[in-house]
């Protein structure tokens, strides 16, 4: 009775280990064939060649590009350069991207520049650029002033809570409020592995401000990308491993009730909304592990979603670019103005493609 017992036992444990590895490998689209979707009128964006994490674009068409991310575990082609914010002008027919200069007294030697958003106040003007920032591998998250025609960025205030224990994105809705997502992605590298393989839902999102910071959304696998609508109503959340995108009310008291989700073929990580038309563009990775889990032989592809009508009962899911990595490794933003649409990575190079 006693051995028998124990093969059954056996069984079990075995029988659940093989149903988790079956949930892990369709989690990360293990197993996904890519099959290229191309576009015409490509090029790549000069001087760009350690990432472009995240991509903001103002109404002027002014882009900030984030380069450059370092990550316990993941792969990076330059470990010792710290980290830049590009400034590239999309009216500019020379397409070259220039590093900012950052005001005297912050510490660039340890700059990881993460998710970025920009807000622009409306009684001056001015613009505030925010960066999710992973200094030793902590978070913080850093506020500057675009100091246009000086082209530099002025560092204004460091942010640090215990709530925003390791940010992914961001999105401001204030000089210095903002929500924020919290993704493991910090964490030691065996207990992300831990995290994918026993589908764990521990993200979330913060709402911070100087005088009221709390948890808003919860329920993540992997809460990655941040965005709002163009009417300020509604936010958007992608679950990386999740694969979905979630869209929630904004409240006044800065809370969110959740709306409805759409799910995906592919990994989505930033998000962004076109200034037009409100449809969703993401940077996503069509084979998760691939990026997870480096191999120069066999590298990770890039793709780009765009999501129409996203509160109607029956969005519009369209693949508008997809690549095996033979041009473009990890993608992970994408963001349009004007026809022009811009893919970042999070390790490789950034894309400038013309849509129209």
């Amino acid at each position: 009775m006693g051995a028998l017992l124990k093969i059954t036992l056996i069984g079990v444990v075995l029988a659940l280990l093989g149903e988790r590895v079956m949930r892990f490998t369709r989690r990360v689209n293990y197993f996904r064939e890519v099959e290229p979707v191309d576009l015409p009128n490509c090029q790549y964006l000069k001087g760009i060649e350690f990432g472009s994490e995240d991509i903001d674009i103002l109404p002027n068409g002014l882009a900030f590009i984030s380069s450059g991310l370092k990550n316990t575990g993941a792969v990076s082609f330059a470990p010792d350069k710290p980290g830049e914010i590009f400034l590239l002008d999309l009216n500019d027919e020379k397409l070259h991207p220039s590093s900012l200069r950052i005001s005297r007294g912050f510490d660039i030697s340890s700059f990881n520049p993460h998710g970025i958003s920009t807000y622009i106040d409306e009684k001056d003007d001015t613009v505030y650029l925010f960066v999710v920032n992973h200094p030793n591998f902590k978070t913080t998250v850093e506020i500057f002033k675009f100091a246009e025609e000086e082209n530099v960025l002025l560092h204004l205030k460091t942010i640090k809570h215990e709530l925003l224990h390791s940010v992914n994105d961001i999105v401001a809705v204030g000089p210095e409020s903002f929500y924020a997502t919290n993704d493991f992605y910090f964490t030691i590298y065996t207990l992300k592995l831990v995290e994918l393989f026993f589908g764990l839902t521990w993200s979330n999102v913060v709402y911070y401000s100087p005088g009221d910071v709390r948890e808003v959304a919860s329920g993540f696998h992997s809460s990655n990308g941040i965005a709002m609508s163009n009417d300020k109503n509604y936010i958007y959340v992608a679950d990386l491993t999740g694969r979905t995108i979630s869209v929630f009310k904004k409240h006044a008291n800065w809370s969110l009730s959740p709306v409805k989700v759409v799910l995906l073929h592919t990994l989505p990580d930033n998000l962004s909304v076109d200034p037009v038309t409100g449809d969703i563009w993401i940077g996503a990775l069509p084979n998760g592990m691939k990026a997870l889990v480096y191999n120069p032989e066999d590298v990770p592809g890039s793709e780009v979603v765009r999501v129409q009508n996203i509160h109607s009962d029956n969005p519009i899911v369209t693949t508008v670019y997809l690549n095996n990595g033979s041009v473009l490794q990890a993608s992970c933003s994408a963001t349009v103005y004007e026809g022009k649409l811009l893919v970042g990575t999070i390790f490789h190079k950034a894309l400038y493609c013309e849509l129209d």
